[in-house]
């Protein structure tokens, strides 16, 4: 049986969240003494663009780092945006205000190392996500226009550096079941982690970037992100079978993927229904547009002969 923490939270405190992480963490028997412990906590960071929505709250990654630093924790907070630096993001979104006086140092993913996938498939990620100690998982719940929803599983897809990201949606013959594949098999290839997922605000109807603001008033989390979507795609009342990742670890015969083997030490899905959560009824392509996938790559180049 795979645990699933499942806890109401309808505001934004740091020290609320701090105690219920508080909470799942010590039920959860996944972590062992953290004095000293270099933590990466990996947030979604696409934009510093658009809906503040897009990205992890400000106050959700206060209250999971606020609990590290209690138990003695090196914490470090990264990602590999979609547009722009994590720094600039963080900047912008208001999350190096909220994490001042935590001593969290906010960095770039810089170090490139290679990765056999089981698959076979050798793929470039960031030193900073595979080298930790522990490796945390700070999704927050968005529709997605591409994979039906974002979760827990979709946000390991940021520990791809940089541009890599790009070349994979470009290489994967616009299959929605071989990104999937890819995006699964990262998950073998981390250190010890654990997903906390900001599930209070979330983005509906469209995303990841335009959708609009929805309350469920919940926080998730689990040592499992594949155990935690396939609960929360239960406690959204979406239908799974339109979710390509979800899909993908059914015919990998994941056993986290079968919702029966799913156990709920706190909250149930079904305490959440009613949110009137929506995710787009057809998904797009996987392969970028040329042109956006050019201009992107030239934007990038630019960035980075300007720092």
């Amino acid at each position: 049986m795979e645990n699933v923490f499942l806890s109401p939270c309808v505001k934004y405190e740091r020290e609320k969240i701090a105690n219920i992480v508080d909470r799942m963490a010590r039920e959860s028997g996944s972590f062992h003494s953290l004095r000293g412990a270099t933590i990466l906590l990996k947030p979604n960071l696409i934009s510093g663009r658009g809906s503040a929505l897009s990205c992890s709250h400000p106050e959700f990654i206060a209250g999971v780092a606020l609990w590290l630093k209690g138990q003695g924790a090196r914490v470090k907070l990264g990602d590999s945006p979609a547009f722009g630096a994590a720094k600039s993001v963080c900047h912008t979104r208001g999350i190096i205000t909220a994490l001042q006086g935590l001593n969290v140092e906010c960095i770039e993913f810089s170090t490139p190392v290679k990765r056999r996938l089981k698959s076979g498939r050798v793929i470039t990620l960031a030193g900073e996500a595979v080298e930790c100690d522990y490796f945390i998982g700070l999704p927050r719940i968005k529709a997605h226009n591409q994979m039906y929803v974002t979760l827990a599983v979709k946000n390991i897809f940021g520990v791809v550096k940089g541009v890599n990201k790009a070349m994979l949606h470009m290489t994967c013959d616009n299959s929605h079941q071989q990104f999937s594949d890819i995006i699964l098999d990262l998950i073998e290839v981390l250190p010890p982690q654990f997903h906390f997922i900001d599930g209070i605000e979330v983005m509906s109807e469209s995303g990841p970037l335009d959708g609009k603001p929805l309350l469920v008033n919940c926080i998730g989390g689990s040592a499992s992100p594949v155990a935690l979507d396939t609960a929360l795609l239960q406690l959204l009342q979406v239908e799974a079978q339109k979710s390509p990742l979800y899909m993908a670890a059914q015919k990998k015969g994941l056993q986290a993927a079968d919702a029966s083997t799913i156990h709920y030490p706190f909250a149930k899905p079904f305490e959440f229904y009613g949110s009137g959560f929506m995710a787009p009824e057809l998904l797009n392509p996987i392969r970028f547009n040329p042109f956006r996938f050019l201009w992107g790559m030239g934007k990038r180049i630019g960035i980075k002969l300007g720092s």
